[in-house]
């Protein structure tokens, strides 16, 4: 898994640069399919050409196994 550093609310984050929206949607759409199947909800926000996505688990308030997972299969449909 490639780097995902914390931020100050302690989520685990990444930038993805895309060349245009329609290439940062269609990724936000794989990330809501893949998320949800896990029952797993990221902050994702989607802007031209980049697409941020925020990991934690609200149940306890912190990164656990589940996030690395979810960062690690994002990292991977990213790769594609």
């Amino acid at each position: 898994m490639s780097e995902w550093p914390k931020d100050k609310k302690e989520r685990i984050f990444k930038v993805f640069k895309f060349k245009n929206y329609r290439q940062s949607f269609a990724f936000v759409t794989q990330i809501a399919m893949l998320a949800e199947k896990k029952n797993h909800h990221p902050e994702i926000i989607l802007d031209y050409g980049k697409v941020t996505v925020s990991l934690i688990s609200h149940d306890v308030n912190a990164i656990t196994q589940r996030d690395l997972d979810l960062a690690n299969q994002i990292d991977k449909l990213y790769n594609k």
